[in-house]
């Protein structure tokens, strides 16, 4: 088996996963190769999401969308790996023979040893002893383990934890990752030196949830040690914190944002609802009274900070009053960025069992109502914007025109918010621009999905 091709969904953390596979396969480089096309490839992987309903459908289109590789293409091996498998594992080898290995969210570092072994099996004309390598998640890779990293080169993910130990009533997460378990400070630090190393300039930190980090070492090791450790690294301009709970946000972690200038102003913050009786039944620790504290703290000591966070609407028994406080609520926050979902019923949960489940139109009309108003409240917080000068990371020609640039403030997250689009820029100081560069850009008006701003400045 040569040619390897391979397919990533869902979350950064996912990601993570797939390019810990994918340096398993470049340190064998004299026995497989990656290809670009699944057409040419032997063995193709699928590493899967199965959070909610719409990342199952994705994963099961995609699996099926691969399968056809095995009879028009050169494909003798497809594997599915990640949630998906690890939380349908028998049902999928029932729905896909065509599948020859079924690999879970902590076998994923035996992918080579797996497939040698499939391999010797074909090879001697056995039948497969098994499919499903689908055991509790206990793994969690190190610096030690090779990595290839994908995408942008000069932004990348360092996943500090994996697992959970929180038991929200509408997730899966703890069943499909199982419980915390932290990498300690050196091999975290000695990661993210490799990766500036490579051409990194901006990492994101990534888990369940930051503030979970250390927990199970009693927080001997925790993400406030953590964080002073990583802005010494040279060539690290900017580091982002993804989801952190805001339930367990310590003083000395805001006073660590708020000095440390490599610490982007941006928090990846969940909060899911504002009404106190739904967020007890979600099983979140947290209150509207401390929710608003929180983002008034943080305001006040971080005054350009900028919040993204999740909703969900429609969860079983949410009132029309109820949802209507959550969307007054949020009109109060005035939070930049904010994803709205449907409520999704995933067997498994304790919500999944709640007797007043909403039937379907509600939970749509209810997410449409709220994009509505949160379109409009970042509209006016992006006019607000209009005549500053900010730092852009430049990310490469834009999509829109040939004559522009797209690149992100630190205040916006890889592939998840808004971009700037450039104008000015083939030349500055006598300097060529490419992707990578970091300029001064003078914001000069809004459109959906995007500042325009006029480059000024080469800072480097």
């Amino acid at each position: 088996m040569n040619g390897v091709y391979f397919v990533s969904l869902g979350c950064p953390k996912n990601l993570v996963d797939s390019q810990v596979m994918l340096g398993q396969f470049k340190q064998q480089a004299d026995r497989f190769t990656l290809s670009q096309n699944p057409h040419d490839a032997e063995v193709i992987i699928v590493n899967t999401c199965s959070f909610i309903q719409a990342a199952k459908e994705e994963s099961i289109e995609t699996i099926l969308e691969m399968a056809d590789y095995k009879n028009q293409g050169k494909c003798k091996v497809l594997v599915v790996s990640g949630c998906l498998a690890q939380r349908y594992s028998k049902e999928l080898e029932k729905e896909f023979p065509e599948v020859d290995l079924f690999i879970g969210t902590g076998e994923y570092h035996r992918i080579v040893e797996l497939l040698d072994k499939l391999e010797a099996q074909i090879k001697n004309g056995h039948l497969l002893e098994e499919r499903s390598y689908v055991n509790q998640p206990a793994f969690i890779h190190t610096e030690k383990d090779e990595r290839l990293l994908t995408g942008s080169p000069f932004s990348a993910y360092l996943k500090i934890s994996e697992g959970c130990n929180r038991r929200c009533s509408f997730c899966i997460i703890p069943t499909l990752r199982g419980n915390v378990r932290s990498r300690s400070v050196e091999s975290l630090v000695t990661e993210a030196k490799k990766m500036a190393a490579q051409g990194v300039k901006e990492l994101n930190l990534v888990a369940q949830d930051l503030t979970e980090y250390g927990m199970e070492w009693k927080y001997k090791e925790n993400l406030e040690m953590l964080l002073p450790q990583l802005t010494k690294i040279d060539g690290i301009k900017w580091i982002r914190l993804h989801y952190i709970y805001p339930d367990q946000f310590s003083d000395q972690l805001i006073d660590i944002i708020a000095r440390e200038d490599k610490i982007v102003k941006y928090l990846d913050m969940p909060i899911q609802h504002t009404n106190d009786r739904v967020l007890t039944r979600m099983n979140r620790r947290l209150t509207k009274e401390r929710l608003f504290a929180l983002v008034d703290k943080l305001r006040t000591k971080i005054p350009d900070i900028v919040f993204r966070t999740s909703i969900i609407v429609g969860f079983p028994g949410e009132t029309e009053e109820e949802f209507e406080e959550l969307c007054q609520d949020l009109k109060r926050l005035r939070l930049d960025y904010v994803g709205v979902f449907e409520y999704s019923n995933e067997e498994g949960t304790k919500a999944s069992r709640f007797e007043e489940q909403l039937p379907s139109k509600i939970r749509k009309d209810r997410k449409r109502k709220l994009i509505k108003i949160l379109q409009e409240q970042k509209l006016l917080n992006h006019k607000k914007m209009i005549g500053r000068e900010f730092l852009v990371l430049v990310e490469g020609e834009s999509e829109e025109s040939e004559h522009l640039m797209q690149g992100r403030l630190s205040t916006q997250a890889q592939e998840i918010d808004d971009q700037v689009l450039i104008n000015d820029f083939e030349v500055l100081d006598g300097s060529q621009i490419v992707p990578g560069s970091f300029l001064r850009v003078k914001i000069t008006d809004t459109i959906p999905g995007y500042l325009l701003g006029t480059a000024t400045k080469l800072v480097s």
